[in-house]
């Protein structure tokens, strides 16, 4: 177990002509993180995941932010995502199912995940505002959309109720980290077989 543990480790560059990434993550990490994508409340957001998911991030992004931040936002989550399913590999012993509610003062916000190589997103979350400052909210969903596609993710998240909408987006962050750090654990009961009556994930 000690050796798979060690190899759950996923590295991404990422090159268009809209942006520049490369992303390195270790799923059995404890959760430090280096982030500089440009988007000050994106990396905030990225903390998070990387803190409450116990996962090390490093994530570095240059983006055409003179035209808005989609581009960065979006294929952040597309590198991450394919970071993370290049550490899960064929997903061998791990935990799959997660669920959560996570309270955060006056919001609460589900996250359910199935870490299953099959990419799925149901997202219901609304914000009442289109900017967290210079933020567009719609970028929260995107991040999650490039993520749970490129990561082979089916993941769901629902906003049960909130007023800040700081506080909505950063509970989504929270709870997607929290159920990934579930579901990716390895499960000592599994004896390191994929977790599937399949034989396989993906």
């Amino acid at each position: 177990m000690a050796d798979q543990q060690a190899k759950r480790t996923g590295s991404v560059s990422r090159k268009t002509n809209e942006t520049s990434i490369t992303v390195s993550v270790n799923i059995d990490g404890t959760g430090t993180s280096r982030i500089s994508t440009g988007v000050g409340f994106f990396d905030h957001m990225l903390e998070q995941l990387s803190r409450h998911s116990l996962i090390d991030m490093d994530i570095v992004a240059d983006g055409d932010r003179h035209v808005d931040d989609h581009h960065t936002v979006e294929d952040t989550g597309i590198a991450i995502g394919q970071a993370l399913s290049k550490a899960l590999g064929d997903r061998r012993g791990i935990t799959r199912y997660a669920s959560l509610d996570l309270a955060m003062d006056e919001t609460m916000t589900r996250a359910a995940v199935d870490v299953s190589g099959r990419p799925f997103l149901v997202w219901n979350v609304a914000f009442s505002a289109p900017k967290i400052g210079t933020f567009d909210t719609e970028l929260v969903r995107e991040f999650f959309q490039a993520l749970a596609q490129h990561g082979g993710i089916t993941l769901h998240v629902q906003n049960i109720y909130g007023a800040n909408n700081h506080h909505i987006s950063e509970t989504c962050f929270k709870a997607v980290a929290r159920v990934l750090r579930t579901a990716t654990e390895i499960d000592p009961r599994q004896a390191g077989r994929v977790p599937s009556t399949k034989g396989t994930l993906v």
